[in-house]
């Protein structure tokens, strides 16, 4: 078994094969700018060397899997994923995941809001009942003995929504909108925290979520993926863990976590979750978030072909099998 793991959440903004349109107000690519940038995200994934890769903004399967013939590393790996299908004549791009290791199982998708959850959007009067972009959950074999659960996730992201026939430039209505995208983004959130629950519940299976959540690590859609901020309640129960504040080897000359930038901020809002199984804290941890890295020096440069985010990498040490043993069923 390997004693280290790595995974890794890359939002490689809108890849799509050439000619596509994927938004009305920007030009498909031309094959050079495709062929730019599917050089560009292999050339990235090496860099990251991950064993497992969950991607965002994906309007086409087959465009990822050209990048990933490109690279040195990934061209045989296992890649799961959908093709985003148009509502009302609007795409909207899916995830992916892309494994060196072996997956087992059922591989779902979500994009019906768990338990019914609903929510009315003021002033559209629409009922959000979907994800914004489909939720993708793989089990990963780390060993014969060990298996993970890792979700992908992109959760609404900030930019206002606006009824038709609002303006924009209207401050009121920008309110508004914003509004909108919050209460979206935080639906989401707990749908997605739903799924997590019933997973986790009654069940002891390392977990890991990754993926672009649009808002920081402390913001209160984050922490509801988490399970965070219960008053009093001190343990860890069916929690997740922000893998860069658990981290072991934090290295303060070279902390420069962000992963992208808005309106001059430097800011994460990639991040990648894990279940007690991998917080050293925790009596049933298996391994532990040894370093959080980031691939970001791209983000200001701002070359076409490249990502206005940075890739997120996590480092886990993976403990010998007698830890794994002595876990119990239940949490």
């Amino acid at each position: 078994m390997q004693q280290e793991i790595r995974f890794a959440t890359f939002n490689v903004c809108n890849l799509a094969l050439p000619g596509t349109v994927f938004y009305t107000n920007l030009a498909p690519y031309t094959t050079a700018e495709f062929e730019a940038k599917t050089d560009w995200i292999a050339q990235q994934i090496d860099r990251l060397d991950a064993d497992v890769i969950g991607f965002q903004e994906i309007f086409s399967q087959a465009a990822l899997q050209h990048a990933l013939a490109k690279s040195k590393h990934y061209a045989h790996a296992h890649q799961l994923g959908f093709d985003p299908v148009a509502r009302d004549g609007i795409f909207t791009p899916s995830v992916a995941l892309v494994s060196r290791l072996p997956l087992i199982g059922e591989v779902k998708t979500y994009s019906v809001l768990p338990r019914q959850l609903s929510v009315a959007l003021p002033g559209t009067g629409e009922i959000l009942n979907r994800f914004t972009r489909p939720i993708l959950h793989a089990q990963v074999a780390l060993s014969d003995e060990l298996t993970v659960n890792v979700f992908v996730t992109h959760l609404k992201s900030q930019r206002p929504n606006y009824g038709n026939g609002e303006d924009e430039n209207d401050s009121y209505q920008l309110g508004l909108g914003s509004l909108r995208s919050l209460i979206q983004r935080g639906t989401e959130a707990l749908g997605l925290r739903y799924l997590l629950i019933d997973l986790m519940q009654n069940n002891r299976v390392p977990l890991v979520v990754m993926g672009d959540f649009n808002d920081v690590a402390g913001a209160v859609t984050s922490r509801i993926v988490m399970g965070d901020g219960r008053r009093g309640k001190v343990g860890f129960d069916d929690r997740l863990f922000d893998s860069y504040r658990i981290q072991s080897q934090s290295d303060s000359l070279r902390n420069v976590g962000y992963s992208a930038i808005h309106q001059g901020q430097f800011e994460t809002i990639d991040h990648i979750l894990v279940s007690e199984e991998f917080n050293p804290a925790s009596r049933f941890a298996l391994g532990e978030v040894q370093e959080v890295i980031y691939l970001n020096d791209h983000v200001q440069l701002r070359r076409p072909e490249a990502s206005d985010h940075g890739q997120v990498l996590v480092r886990v040490k993976l403990y010998g099998i007698n830890n794994q043993a002595n876990v119990s069923s239940g949490r």
